[in-house]
């Protein structure tokens, strides 16, 4: 059975269930947000000719504090400049490329513009990409900012939807993306980590500007960042970091958690301000992995059951910025 047949049939049994896995109501896999053209300001890039051809991933470069950056940067197939689109920013884990984030990802399937950047080669063995709040991240190199670069330099060639712009990524990447919840509300809608490394600097002095929605992915038997934690290396449980954006955004309440496959468990907290949401799918024995993956995307278990691709997107799509937090 394929993937996208498996998630369906997870889905559809969960329903039935009564267990609220994505939302209110079963949606199609991959269900797309209103237009919202009318309802926030048009990007720079609307109405303008695309800088490469519709369904294609192409490298790009921009430059952020003096240093040449790059990107990988997929246009979906139907893509036009006459439609805002949302945007999915995706960062590799330690020592990997956006390229080959985007071969085990699937994100690209997505109905949205996805860039997949690249970090700089920082320390420790080898000459390995990383990103900003690590132990092992490039001296010197803000991320936050050359990710702030880079939307501004998506607004400026694509047509995109300012108010649903969001962030995944894996390992290294996901801790950023915890980084950039902190920093960058004003322009992240939401998050989507996936077996994150959430080093203290990922975290310190965290004060959002607005409740961030976040949906986490963790494998309970990942050994690269342990789910429980590691100590030495200042890593938190998992189930800590997000208690802990559960508080952020001040929800009321965690509901009982629901085991909707053998080895799929999602503990969920409601009544968040603004209509944020909070939720967290531990994979169990689950390892370094992208859930669904096809090709290696890390060390240990990778589960068939659900694809994180498809199930961060029924999470992403439905959360988007306030007209009045969009600047």
């Amino acid at each position: 059975m394929t993937g996208a047949r498996v998630l369906l049939r997870t889905l559809t049994a969960t329903t039935a269930a009564g267990l609220v896995l994505l939302g209110g109501t079963l949606a199609p896999a991959y269900a797309v947000a209103p237009n919202t053209e009318t309802s926030a300001p048009p990007s720079g890039g609307c109405r303008t000719p695309a800088p490469q051809a519709p369904g294609t991933s192409v490298l790009h470069s921009l430059t952020s504090q003096g240093i040449e950056r790059t990107y990988q940067l997929h246009l979906p197939p139907d893509y036009t400049p006459r439609r805002a689109w949302p945007v999915v920013l995706a960062f590799h884990g330690r020592g990997n490329t956006g390229a080959g984030t985007e071969e085990f990802s699937k994100l690209s399937e997505l109905p949205a513009v996805v860039a997949y950047p690249n970090g700089v080669i920082g320390t420790g063995d080898g000459d390995r990409q990383a990103w900003q709040g690590a132990p092992y991240a490039a001296p010197g190199v803000d991320d936050v900012a050359f990710t702030s670069d880079l939307l501004d330099t998506l607004e400026d060639r694509l047509c995109v939807d300012r108010r649903r712009v969001y962030a995944t990524g894996k390992s290294n990447g996901a801790g950023l993306t915890g980084l950039l919840a902190c920093r960058m509300a004003d322009r992240i809608a939401a998050i989507a980590p996936v077996a994150g490394a959430f080093y203290p600097a990922t975290g310190e002095d965290c004060r959002p500007s607005r409740p961030v929605p976040v949906i986490d992915f963790h494998g309970t038997g990942d050994v690269t960042i342990p789910y429980t934690g590691d100590a030495d290396r200042g890593l938190p449980a998992i189930p800590d970091w997000v208690a802990a954006w559960a508080r952020r955004d001040n929800c009321a309440k965690r509901v009982p958690d629901r085991v909707i496959e053998p080895d799929i468990t999602i503990s969920r907290w409601v009544g968040c301000d603004r209509g944020a949401e909070v939720r967290h799918v531990a994979v169990r024995e689950g390892g370094h992995t992208w859930p669904g993956a096809d090709s290696y995307s890390g060390g240990g278990y990778t589960t068939q059951t659900i694809e994180a691709h498809r199930v961060l997107w029924e999470f992403l799509h439905r959360h988007r910025l306030s007209r009045t937090t969009t600047r």
